[in-house]
């Protein structure tokens, strides 16, 4: 059967393992791309997908797409306070490695999945082949809106940083102008190229390790610093009266927050050479190389703290809080190196939302594809000369702008979007254990081997411990606003009916309830 746009994976178990091309002696980079290229897009024909995307995006891309939307230099600033209010010293010295070994377990046990079945839909077509359409219907939206509060977010909380850098009052209007500045650069940018945004993501490593890195090194070299016990002190300064390993496990979520959005090397797999390998290599290492120097910036930050209560009740002349991190550099470093590290913070908040707009996009474009939401035809077209499906980047943007507008709260948006972003990494990796004696025979060049069921379990535990932490005091409104989004998605799903999720009858894993029509 010719591949068309609107038909759907096949099985995981029925494409070939390995479809990268040997070099030969006197090939070019250029030929070698183009020969996988063109059996990367053969393959996908075998899944029942037509190659409608430019494939030419390398490893680093894809990893850099992941690692920009993690962007350790916007949850780390961002999100100090709250880590060290809750656990203090502590937690920065023994909360980020936690929190970066469960992540790296979950983006593991994707990987894993990711290689077997490399198309846009990521999660959501794990989900579909090895539990049915409820789990995939569940996955996707639940991905989708994960995604679309992050964009609200991170352009948000850019505004916030970049109204006062631009001399202008922190107002409700300035800040949404802005908002709506930022995210028009982003979408645009995303509709006329997706190379453009391949080498922005590049540029974005570059800018976040460097940036990092100075930062550190002036830390270390000029600021004065704390003795190193210091680093393991059990304290807390949170309102909450509560036992210090509540508090610490609360704390969690400053490093838990910052480790979203790393699925995005799956949606990218399309457009990826050689995705069995790259896009979960891409998934695996965002996580690990921020993981390590979002480590050694937290540790240099506490480490030059000059007084807790100083750095978390700092304020400006207007009585509005400073951000700790910014107090700490104030402090250590000077006025002039404030200045650069509120730039960096910002430049990295513009690339964060950009990567997200260009994986929230592939979602609804692969979701449309299946025939998986109203006006299909419409969200799953593509450009022929620009090869960007931008129908839904603008669909991404526009509920995006309604979500800030809605939800009026900027730690409601971010919380929901933790939370949809997990359960969406959640269900398929426990499908994918579940049902691991069904399609293991065949994973794709990606595999965990022996300890794979081990991972999976450690990396489902996690998930369910992450998403209770996530909703419990003072995140209590998280879980009210994630109880309503599973509500409103479970109503519509029942309205429904039989979503037409097209999936291929022929596989061995059984996954019923779709129409297989065509």
């Amino acid at each position: 059967m010719p591949a068309t746009q609107h038909q759907s994976p096949c099985n995981i178990l029925d494409a070939e393992s390995d479809s990268r091309p040997t070099r030969g002696q006197g090939t070019t980079i250029e030929n070698f791309n183009n020969s996988t290229a063109q059996k990367d897009a053969r393959e996908l024909a075998r899944f029942g997908y037509a190659q409608e995307f430019l494939r030419g995006m390398g490893g680093f891309s894809n990893f850099a797409i992941s690692f920009s939307i993690i962007s350790i230099l916007t949850g780390c600033v961002t999100l100090f306070d709250y880590g060290l209010s809750m656990g203090g010293p502590r937690e920065m010295a023994l909360g980020w490695p936690l929190a970066t070994l469960g992540t790296l377990l979950v983006a593991l046990s994707m990987a894993e999945l990711c290689s077997a079945l490399p198309t846009s839909g990521g999660m959501y077509h794990w989900s579909a082949q090895l539990g049915g359409p409820m789990w995939a219907w569940f996955t996707a939206w639940l991905n989708i809106v994960g995604l679309i509060a992050a964009i609200a977010a991170i352009d948000y909380g850019c505004a916030q940083f970049l109204v006062p850098m631009a001399g202008f009052q922190a107002n409700a209007p300035s800040l949404l102008i802005a908002f709506a500045c930022l995210l028009l650069s982003q979408t645009v940018i995303n509709h006329f190229s997706a190379r453009i945004v391949a080498w922005l993501s590049d540029l974005s490593v570059t800018i976040h390790i460097l940036g990092v890195t100075v930062l550190i090194g002036a830390l270390w070299a000029f600021a004065p610093k704390q003795p190193l016990h210091f680093l393991t002190s059990a304290v807390s300064s949170s309102d909450i009266h509560a036992p210090y390993a509540w508090l610490f496990m609360l704390g969690l979520l400053q490093a838990q927050w910052t480790y979203t959005g790393f699925d995005a090397s799956a949606h990218m797999a399309e457009e990826t050479l050689d995705p069995r390998r790259r896009a979960p290599w891409g998934m695996v290492m965002s996580v690990a190389v921020s993981g390590i120097f979002g480590y050694l910036l937290i540790l240099s930050l506490t480490w030059a703290i000059p007084s807790i209560p100083a750095v978390l009740g700092a304020k400006d002349a207007g009585g509005n809080p400073i951000p700790a991190v910014l107090t700490i550099v104030q402090l250590s470093l000077g006025t002039r190196a404030v200045t650069a590290v509120l730039g960096l913070t910002v430049l990295a908040m513009w690339f964060c939302g950009l990567a997200a707009i260009t994986s929230v996009s592939r979602s609804f474009y692969a979701l449309a594809r299946d025939n998986g939401m109203p006006f299909s035809r419409l969200w799953s077209a593509v450009s022929v000369t620009r090869k960007t499906p931008a129908a839904a980047i603008w669909l991404s943007a526009a509920l995006a702008f309604g979500a800030v507008i809605s939800s009026g709260a900027y730690s409601v948006v971010t919380s929901i979007s933790v939370v949809g972003f997990y359960l969406s990494y959640l269900i398929p990796v426990y499908l994918g254990w579940r049902k691991k004696k069904s399609w293991a025979a065949k994973r794709g060049p990606w595999t965990l081997g022996k300890s794979s069921d081990t991972i999976n379990v450690i990396a489902i535990l996690w998930t369910v411990f992450v998403c209770i932490i996530m909703v419990m005091p003072p995140n209590v409104r998280a879980g009210w606003g994630i109880v309503l989004v599973m509500s409103v998605l479970l109503a519509v799903h029942l309205a429904s009916g039989n979503h037409k999720l097209h999936r291929p009858h022929d596989g061995s894993i059984d996954a019923p309830g779709f129409n297989t029509a065509p």
